[in-house]
């Protein structure tokens, strides 16, 4: 399906069209923040690192830029039907997205400090984890710009995975540092670049939700599926921002 339906005002449709788009952009900036922090990790660059902290900034620009874009029409076109599904999926999507560029940031971070320790042997997995996570988030943009609900829930379905990923790394991080406590600190700032990664899941998972909301009208009725945590989700370290 078209991004964009047909109305009677062409320049509703121009706005329409903008809004999608300008959503689609965020998310590849959001992709670009990503996939810059897992590589500031894997190379040890802190350079690139810090690059990542100071471009978390066009993140928050494009999700004003959008809120911006959604008051308009709610002021001057009253939009109704799938139009204003679209509008109010819109701002949650652009707010999911702006969460993920925070957590791709905090990761950056914690790369700078982690790139002054000695290298830890378990740290190839964040990589994997994160290149599951912007699968999805590649997969649910698409699905947002084709209205594909069924693509959507695919996405939502697959959290599993990098719930899997995040308490397999866990495990292997706990064992390493009992081997050798020297590890500690550093395999301290890998699990919470880990929860960061595992955290994005959750986010584009929401924003499949809101997918499936534009194109049917409600969200999913049953829970999302979730791998089983060894971690109590009521420790769950907050978000550095």
């Amino acid at each position: 399906m078209p991004i964009t339906g047909q109305h009677i005002v062409k320049s509703f449709d121009e706005e329409i069209a903008r809004l999608g788009n300008d959503i689609v952009r965020m998310g590849g900036q959001v992709e670009t923040q990503i996939d810059l922090a897992m590589r500031s990790i894997a190379t040890r660059d802190s350079e690139l690192a810090s690059e990542v902290v100071a471009g978390d900034s066009k993140v928050d620009g494009l999700e004003d830029m959008i809120e911006e874009q959604v008051v308009r029409l709610f002021a001057l076109r009253s939009p109704v039907a799938n139009d204003l599904r679209l509008a109010f999926a819109a701002m949650r999507i652009a707010a999911e997205l702006e969460r993920m560029g925070d957590l791709a940031k905090n990761a950056a971070k914690r790369a700078i400090i982690l790139n002054q320790a000695a290298p830890v042997r378990p740290v190839h997995v964040l990589p994997r984890m994160a290149a599951v996570v912007q699968r999805m988030l590649k997969d649910v943009l698409d699905a947002f710009v084709e209205r594909d609900a069924e693509r959507a829930r695919a996405v939502w379905r697959h959290d599993a995975e990098v719930d899997e990923l995040h308490n397999s790394l866990f495990r292997e991080l706990l064992t390493y540092m009992m081997e050798d406590p020297r590890h500690i600190t550093a395999c301290t700032h890998m699990l919470f670049i880990a929860k960061n990664i595992e955290r994005m899941g959750d986010h584009t998972t929401n924003i499949a939700e809101q997918v499936i909301f534009v194109v049917e009208g409600s969200k999913p009725h049953t829970l999302r599926p979730k791998a089983e945590t060894v971690i109590n989700r009521s420790g769950e370290a907050a978000v550095d921002d």
